[in-house]
């Protein structure tokens, strides 16, 4: 899940923010030119159908967690799937030995290998790389995109310095699996996929279990090498950022898509019936899916009724990368056919859908300049149409008002987990910190989306927060698949 910014990945890195930092400039001038009145009909109507006061950030928080409660009651029970992912143990630090990930959610997959010493060695060595996956595989057969996969991952292997990765004798190498896409998991090593999101459309998928899928092709590649965990993204990052801190308690994603997971009470999950109530186990969300109390707009109506997926994932359409721009574009067309915005000409590019994109705003947004140079330059360069000033104002107005509204229903739906957690654990009230593992691009890129984010848990949780820290947890899902094979080695 991530978006088109243009900054280099890099080695897995953690920053975290404290709720008494002050607003960085640029984020106060933003937020003084989206304050400003406005004589825009359209732009008024539509800044107050997003409003986002506290007290309905209350009822959208209380909302999302009554639907947790019922995903957990019974398969079906709400908005929220609340999956059970069967990961039971979360790495200690103990874990020793060479271990693998595999991502596939997009266009490209990452191999990762992690030499892991234990305690005191912590991650001996690492190594990974990022294959892209020919278009034709998208749309072809199962067993060429798996054999694809498991001859690049043979090709790896096989590039191993011996000198820095060792396997023990005796053992098979050992990979955690992310796979994001739907899938019903029947256990930690082991699912079957609901349907091909993102572009792919594999034949002979359906219903099959994708572990045995690459199994079975990793063999046929003479890959001495098993699948030990299928997890997606989410349970990837909480699992990576809880190797350096156990107090990590939720793993959300906030990139084009989002997700959230987070540890639960076995003894909480009445669905788990026979199974064992003893412990914990993490659970994913897939709060995307949520779609009640949401302040929806004219464009948002509009923007889902073009989608796949109409009257479903309302929340995600809201607060996730893929859809902040083009609702923005929506806006802004309406704005142009109604009023005198670019002029007596509709640009033809705002007529097109997803034209402009969440980088686009950032890039406006992080514009500090008096003449909002850059905000010209991006609406000249993706929208064709020479703004002038008053103009370039009204577009960030636009995109203050989308950011804001996604940053502050994202920070309720964290406020809902927490006080999830926090009422079957007791963690703040004792003392205890909890700690919210953050990655995707939109958070990590997106300094307005995230300080709107972080001003809604202040507004919401108030004296509560000085035992939450919020962390930045770049690029751990990796790690944290291949330390969930080391938790559930077979040996």
């Amino acid at each position: 899940m991530s978006l088109m910014f243009s900054s280099p990945v890099v080695t897995p890195t953690i920053g975290s923010f404290t709720f008494s930092s002050r607003r960085s400039n640029y984020i106060v001038m933003s937020a003084v030119r989206s304050n400003s009145a406005s004589t825009c009909p359209v732009l008024t109507k539509f800044q107050k159908d997003c409003a986002t006061p506290t007290p309905y950030l209350r009822n959208v928080a209380n909302a999302i967690a009554d639907d947790m409660r019922a995903g957990l009651a019974v398969e079906g029970g709400g908005d929220l799937d609340m999956i059970l992912t069967y990961v039971d143990a979360l790495p200690s630090g103990n874990e020793e030995g060479l271990f693998y990930a595999l991502d596939l959610g997009g266009t490209n997959f990452r191999v990762r290998s992690v030499q892991l010493g234990g305690k005191k060695k912590r991650v001996v060595a690492t190594e990974s790389e990022q294959i892209s996956i020919p278009q034709k595989l998208m749309i072809g057969t199962r067993e060429e995109l798996f054999g694809f996969i498991a001859s690049k991952l043979a090709s790896f292997v096989a590039k191993e310095k011996p000198g820095r990765f060792r396997l023990e004798e005796g053992r098979k190498r050992e990979i955690g699996f992310t796979f994001s896409f739907p899938v019903k998991q029947t256990s930690i090593d082991s699912g079957t996929l609901i349907k091909w999101t993102k572009g792919f459309k594999v034949s002979g998928m359906e219903g099959k279990n994708v572990v045995a899928c690459l199994n079975e092709a990793m063999e046929a590649h003479g890959l001495d090498m098993r699948v030990s965990a299928l997890v997606n993204d989410g349970v990837g990052t909480l699992a990576g950022a809880r190797y350096s801190d156990e107090d990590v308690m939720i793993g959300v994603i906030l990139g084009t898509g989002t997700n959230a997971c987070y540890v639960e009470q076995k003894h909480a999950i009445p669905k788990l019936q026979s199974k064992s109530s003893s412990g914990t186990t993490i659970i994913n969300t897939e709060w995307g899916g949520f779609s009640k109390v949401l302040p929806q707009t004219i464009f948002d109506q509009e923007m889902d009724a073009k989608s796949p997926n109409r009257g479903e994932h309302l929340y995600e359409k809201m607060i996730s990368g893929m859809y902040l721009g083009e609702i923005v574009r929506r806006v802004l067309l309406q704005m142009c056919e109604t009023s005198d915005l670019f002029g007596q000409f509709v640009p033809v590019k705002l007529s097109t859908p997803f034209e402009l994109r969440t980088e686009h705003l950032c890039k406006m947004q992080e514009d500090t300049t008096d003449d909002l140079q850059t905000v010209g330059s991006v609406l000249y360069n993706i929208l064709e149409v020479e703004a002038n000033l008053k103009e370039r104002r009204r577009v960030v107005e636009v995109c203050d008002t989308v950011v804001k509204r996604g940053g502050r229903l994202a920070g309720a739906g964290i406020v809902a987990i927490l006080e999830k957690i926090e009422e079957e654990t007791k963690r703040m009230g004792s003392g205890k910190r909890t700690v919210v593992a953050m990655d995707g691009a939109l958070y990590e890129k997106y300094p307005q989306y995230r300080q709107y984010m972080q001003d809604a848990l202040v507004e919401l949780l108030g004296d509560k927060l000085s035992h939450i820290a919020i962390k930045h947890t770049k690029d751990v899902s990796g790690l944290g698949a291949a330390l969930l094979a080391a938790t559930n080695s077979i040996y």
